[in-house]
């Protein structure tokens, strides 16, 4: 909790300069609306610009670069999973762990949404949460059980793919941490007066249990049903690539501070 405390306070303390660059966007807009990206949600109205770039880069990078001046951190190599990982060391996970461990493998996504798609909820990939790491032998490779997303009319199999922790060449011991940042925009052409723009309205500071308190201890998943729930994709897509969404209000009964929101001070 400590951990997640300081990202949120790098947040607080740096929020004027997120917003700042999260909004040179806007302003920069003669310059790149002949060129938008393609948009890659399902039936789009076509007044929304795609934004998912802005937040990966003015908040994503940003906070990657913030943390970096604040604690030792390693940019370990995976081929796959969140789009920011990295190894963080400090010694308040040290005393967490009770010296178990000083590290911690943080992976770190940016979820840009509008006033369209503001859910209380979010859409989650295979490679994006963690689930039992089950490792028998040394010679073998970890394998996650599948885990359940359960909803109030389906119900279907979710297959995690990240280990819940990494055993380093370093000897090392790096539990993980999924962490999520949610940049919430405006659209300033709902005003219709003209404007254009899509400039930050506030951020939201998530954070999802590592697979073994999921699945083992505590179960959370078993003690709330529906924390994942289905949704995104359809049947006909590989069982083992399928997302699932996350409830923000499941979350908030595990730990308040699973979910946060900040807005300018």
């Amino acid at each position: 909790m400590s951990i997640f405390n300081s990202r949120s306070n790098i947040i607080i303390n740096n929020y004027d300069e997120i917003e700042a660059d999260y909004n040179e966007a806007t302003y920069l807009n003669p310059f790149w609306a002949k060129y938008p990206p393609d948009d890659r949600g399902r039936q789009p109205v076509g007044d929304q610009i795609p934004w998912i770039e802005v937040g990966e880069h003015t908040i994503g990078h940003k906070l990657g670069r913030i943390i970096g001046t604040l604690y030792r951190v390693s940019e370990i190599g995976l081929p796959s999973g969140s789009d920011n990982r990295f190894v963080l060391y400090s010694e308040d996970i040290a005393d967490i762990t009770h010296g178990f461990t000083n590290c911690a493998f943080f992976f770190l996504d940016i979820k840009s949404v509008g006033p369209r798609d503001n859910f209380d909820h979010t859409v989650i990939s295979p490679y994006q949460v963690s689930g039992d790491g089950i490792w028998n032998d040394p010679n073998e490779d970890m394998e996650n059980s599948a885990m359940v997303a359960k909803g109030k009319r389906t119900t279907h199999l979710f297959y995690p793919a990240i280990s819940p922790i990494y055993p380093l060449t370093n000897g090392d011991i790096a539990p993980t941490i999924h962490l999520f940042v949610k940049p919430i925009y405006r659209m300033l052409n709902l005003a219709l007066n003209g404007l254009k723009g899509q400039p930050l309205e506030s951020i939201k500071n998530i954070c999802i249990p590592n697979g073994l308190l999921l699945s083992n201890n505590p179960g959370y998943l078993g003690k709330y049903p529906g924390l994942f729930f289905p949704g995104k994709d359809d049947k006909s897509k590989d069982p083992r690539k399928i997302r699932v969404r996350v409830s923000f209000a499941l979350l908030s009964e595990i730990a308040h501070w699973r979910v946060e929101e900040f807005t300018r001070l």
